[in-house]
């Protein structure tokens, strides 16, 4: 190396370093170059960084702006920078990401500092970086290679974030990404589920818990039980305070104070199969499917209700669905109690009358439809390996109503004490618009799938009536003042096409001579429809039914008069609804409007609906209800005194709703089925309840008429409608709307019924203690 005045030459050094130094340089920009054109894996474009793909929940929506449940892959909601509060925003920048507003999406003095310590000091991701890799390739690779492509490419994304949105727009994206585990995915579905709360309610030690969380969601969670784990929650909460109050976002004197607090949960993870409103929720769910068919995107591809974040604004009101659930719960667990008992000592239970065969056939099925059933046929097994597994006993959790419990019994014995329960149908419309108010399919949707709203038409006994009377009405200009005996009566085989003679008797065997249309309605006299369905003939009385928008199949028969047809709860609420709605017919209305992610309205729904009949002919049918509420099977709503036998299971009575209702009770055949329709001025509910299975049912009507199964509920749920004056829509307490110049006799004498009384059937007790005392009842 040569010498120059004595002193070494470095410029031979000088010259290579820089060179090294340059071309290093350039390997690192064609790096970040190479990767930003997506050499090393494909980048995002500019449109997917304008509107980043990642799974957003789809929200159902009550008509009071309550969501009601959600469809998810990922249970995501987005909120708004302004959704959330001050305190969560302050502990993130504080704890994540210290310099969040001073940089650019790299953070380079937290970078270096990381380098040069090797990430011992902590790691240098800002919050700009986090998203990116959140939106655009999940967790990190094990790789050492690929993580470090990974984290340029987060770099460059985050770069490009940064001059794409508002730091504010960046934070509220990030929070919307995050997975917190337990089904909750992004801020909102975290503290619904761990706080029960919208994000802009959160208090400050809920806020420094989430952010706690960012760290490690499954690691630092807080629905962990163990002592260590609590410890380790607190302790990390504490260190978010501490970041808060390093950055001046908190004073010493507010962190002491919450630390001293323990971190209190109202926990309740999402799912599909709780909440309100499970029932209509899958039938909207099946609706979409055929919507989405019809409705497709402007790329042709269809609407994903589990990815694409849709908004499906519905008809129903939050606190009717709550109240028509709840006065569910408390009737049928009520007189679920007595269904037990009576059962006791029937060696068949729940089956009355019913034959060996015919009750394998009915278990036979059930299990053939079971979901063990499924599962083993899936797995490849016989059916002969099936069958014998029905028999084997297992640990298994079964439904009571007083919650989950844990038993051990034989599938096949599950079916049977399943078979016990009483099932139910509720809908609530509003009659003027068809708006569904209120849906509750069954009792419990997780053990109970089958939707008795509509899917299940089921024989409508008694309150098909008002349907022949409106008929009569119409066609023989009868009022409900007119006269008409109640005797025997008699239809000789052929009339009509029947193959027999046909001898209606009525339900207590007795008859009360001249009676008007009003009493008869009242008293639900079997001879008296028998005759008016002679007097106009089935056929009249059927396009009457299809013009009301039934359209399930009703015979052309003189038995429907007496209510033998099979209907469903959804469609004689609609029906009915229409006499409340002066003779219009609306058709059930369940969504109002559908919206995707961006508020973009995809679809709004328009009512269909036209003239059955006459106001006059509508308003004389509602007189006739009236009676029924009046003098009849109905006047309990009314009453204020005491009962009689049988009246405890008359959950909730007194009900003492003094306004006008229009009403109809059912009972069919054997007590199979229990009906009340009820209507005032602006709600029309209808309610069913009977076991799955028809051979499943009680032996007397004291327990088994519709005025004991299934009005108990609506005078329930009116009741706690009425008491609450938060409830948004308002149900009406007025008279109905007496049309002007009314040219139909209505106010008509009826001598009043001093009391509701009820032949007792003699009783025999039935059995099953075993199945009993599961259902958490006390043997008597």
């Amino acid at each position: 190396m040569a010498m120059n005045n004595g002193k070494e030459d470095y410029s031979h050094y000088v010259k290579k370093f820089w060179k090294i130094f340059g071309y290093s340089m350039l390997g690192i920009l064609l790096f970040f170059l190479l990767a930003s054109w997506g050499v090393f894996g494909k980048m995002p474009s500019f449109e997917q960084l304008e509107d980043p793909s990642y799974n957003v929940a789809t929200e159902v929506i009550s008509a009071d702006g309550q969501t009601l449940g959600k469809f998810y892959m990922e249970n995501r909601t987005p909120v708004k920078y302004a959704d959330l509060p001050k305190s969560l925003v302050e502990a993130l920048v504080a704890t994540e990401d210290e310099r969040f507003y001073d940089h650019s999406g790299i953070d380079a003095r937290g970078t270096l500092r990381a380098i040069a310590t090797l990430g011992r000091s902590g790691g240098a991701s800002t919050v700009t970086q986090q998203l990116a890799k959140n939106l655009f390739h999940g967790e990190g690779s094990k790789n050492i290679i690929m993580r470090m492509i990974q984290k340029v490419k987060e770099w460059i994304i985050a770069v490009k974030l940064e001059r794409q949105y508002t730091k504010e727009e960046i934070i509220a994206m990030y929070f919307n990404t995050v997975d917190f585990t337990h089904n909750a995915v992004g801020i909102r579905s975290a503290t619904k589920t761990y706080f029960g709360k919208e994000p802009k309610d959160l208090k400050l030690e809920e806020s420094a818990v989430i952010v706690g969380m960012l760290k490690n969601p499954s690691l630092y969670n807080p629905t962990r039980t163990s002592e260590k784990a609590k410890k380790r929650m607190e302790d990390r909460r504490n260190t978010v305070l501490a970041q808060m109050v390093k950055n001046g976002k908190l004073d010493e004197a507010t962190k002491a104070k919450i630390e001293q607090k323990h971190i209190v949960l109202h926990y309740h993870p999402e799912s599909h199969k709780d909440g309100l409103a499970t029932y209509c929720r899958e039938y909207i769910r099946g609706w979409m499917a055929t919507w989405a068919k019809d409705h497709k995107k402007e790329d042709g591809s269809e609407y994903d209700i589990y990815r694409d974040g849709l908004k499906i604004y519905t008809t129903l009101d939050s606190k009717l669905q709550q109240y028509a659930e709840e006065a569910v719960s408390e009737h049928l667990a009520n007189l679920q109690e007595e269904f037990f008992i009576k059962q006791k000592k029937n060696k068949n239970a729940p089956f009355v009358n019913i034959s060996e065969a015919e009750t394998k056939k009915i278990l036979d099925r059930a299990m053939r439809n079971s979901e063990r059933w499924r599962i083993m046929e899936s797995e490849g097994k016989s059916e002969s390996e099936i069958i014998k597994s029905f028999s084997e006993k297992t640990d298994m959790t079964v439904f009571t109503w007083k919650g989950e419990r844990d038993t051990v019994m034989t599938p096949m014995d599950s079916i049977r004490y399943y078979k016990h329960f009483l099932q139910t149908g509720v809908m609530s419309m509003e009659p003027q618009t068809g708006y569904v108010k209120a849906w509750v399919g069954g009792i419990n949707y997780k053990y109970f799938q089958y939707d008795h709203v509509a899917q299940g038409a089921r024989q409508v006994g008694s309150t098909f009536k008002p349907i022949v009377y409106a008929t009569a009405i119409e066609q023989l200009h009868m009022s409900p003042c007119d006269t008409i005996i109640d005797g025997p009566f008699s239809m000789p085989k052929g009339k009509y096409g029947i193959d027999a003679d046909w001898n209606p008797q009525n339900s207590n065997g007795q008859y009360r001579g001249t009676v008007t249309l009003k009493q008869a309605l009242a008293y639900s006299i079997n001879t008296v429809s028998a005759k008016l369905i002679d007097k106009t003939g089935p056929q009249p009385v059927v396009d009457m039914a299809k013009n009301l928008g039934i359209s399930s199949k009703i015979p052309v028969q003189p038995s429907i008069a007496l209510g033998s047809a099979d209907v469903t709860v959804s469609e004689m609420v609609a029906a009915y609804s229409t006499f409340a709605n002066q003779g219009m017919y609306v058709k059930p209305q369940l969504i109002t409007k559908i919206e995707d992610k961006n508020g973009v309205v995809l679809y709004e729904a328009e009512s269909e609906t036209h003239e059955v009949m006459s106001k006059d002919v509508a308003y004389a049918v509602l007189k006739l209800l009236e009676g029924v509420t009046e003098t009849g099977s109905g006047a309990r709503l009314k009453w204020g005194g005491a009962g009689g036998t049988g009246y405890e299971r008359m959950t909730g009575y007194p009900y003492k709703i003094i306004n006008p209702i229009a009403g109809k009770t059912g009972t069919t055949q054997n007590q199979s089925d229990g009906w009340f329709i009820g209507m005032v001025p602006n709600l029309c509910t209808g309610v069913w309840v009977g076991n799955e299975d028809r051979a499943a049912h009680f032996n007397s009507l004291i327990y088994g008429q519709g005025a004991t199964m299934a009005l108990p509920i609506w005078g329930l749920f009116m009741k706690k409608v009425y008491a609450d004056d938060s409830v948004v829509f308002k149900v009406s307490q007025r008279p109905f709307e007496r049309p002007a110049n009314l040219d139909i006799k209505v106010d008509c004498y009826m001598k009043p019924k001093v009391k509701d009384t009820i032949e007792s059937d003699s009783l025999t007790a039935p059995s099953t203690d075993d199945l009993m005392n599961l259902g958490g009842y006390c043997k008597t």
